[in-house]
């Protein structure tokens, strides 16, 4: 059984003010249970689609369906139901003055009843690592415990799609870390904008490079032996696959191109045995 898209695409064409492209003809879909890697240097548009995908913009031309439901102005509150949108900065979502009445915000608004949103809260905080945080104020966290608390509170929400802007950028790698094996373990739909490959191969399951219009839509195994389109992104694969690839060409070896360090690490005990 083919599984449903929970958000297409359809020729979507978007421009911000002063005529300036920012997307052009960009047409996919993201079926039920996928993770969707959107890759590509800054100013690719990566944000510009998450922001379409969640109807906080909408196309010029095109259309955007959400949950079946082609994304208008006039419904585009029933469509921000569907999806969790994480920025990249935390501080532009994480503002009240506990992370508990943080994470809560979305279900009382809801007007869930009090016991369902407690019960809402505390699986939020204990599937994003942030439990022991429920007490403090948010604005003295680190940047890596405030992403936590940013992730807890969209799975307070229950959305069916995460929409994931540079969940990374700009923390340490202790903090990148713990993020990775957080979003690892969760089951909701990801399309998840990067340009750091290394998260992606990890995360992710398909890759769509784009540069404001896509330039490959498609599995990580191909798309690491397509250096043209590496290029044409201003991509660069992890250190360890370049590596890998030149100890290929070097012996003589025939193998796929790693996506991961334990890949890697198999490969060479493979062709030392």
């Amino acid at each position: 059984m083919v599984p449903l898209a929970v958000i297409s695409l359809k020729n979507v064409r978007f421009e911000y003010p002063g005529r300036h492209l920012a997307l052009e003809d960009v047409s996919l879909e993201v079926a039920e249970g996928e993770r969707v890697a959107l890759i590509g240097p800054n100013g690719a548009g990566k944000s510009t689609l998450l922001h379409l995908m969640a109807a906080l913009d909408f196309p010029r031309t095109g259309e955007v369906i959400v949950a079946g439901r082609k994304v208008e102005r006039k419904g585009a509150a029933e469509a921000r139901k569907q999806v969790g949108f994480l920025f990249q900065d935390p501080d532009d979502q994480v503002f009240m003055p506990s992370v508990w009445e943080d994470v809560a915000f979305g279900p009382l608004n809801m007007g869930l009843p009090e016991e369902e949103v407690r019960c809402r809260v505390e699986k939020a905080l204990e599937d994003s690592g942030a439990s022991h945080l429920s007490k403090r104020v948010p604005q003295n966290l680190s940047l890596g415990e405030k992403k936590r608390v940013a992730v807890a509170g969209l799975l307070s929400m229950s959305p069916p799609v995460l929409l994931l802007d540079e969940p990374t950028a700009n923390l340490d790698p202790q903090g990148r870390r713990d993020l990775l094996n957080i979003l690892a373990g969760l089951k909701q739909s990801m399309v998840i904008a990067t340009h750091d490959l290394a998260l992606a191969f990890e995360l992710a399951d398909r890759a769509v490079v784009l540069n404001k219009k896509v330039l490959f839509d498609g599995s990580f195994h191909e798309l690491v032996k397509m250096p043209e389109v590496l290029k044409e992104a201003n991509l660069e694969l992890p250190s360890f696959s370049r590596l890998m690839m030149m100890y290929r060409q070097h012996v003589g070896a025939d193998f796929e191109p790693p996506l991961t360090v334990e890949e890697a690490f198999e490969l060479l005990k493979d062709h030392r045995s």
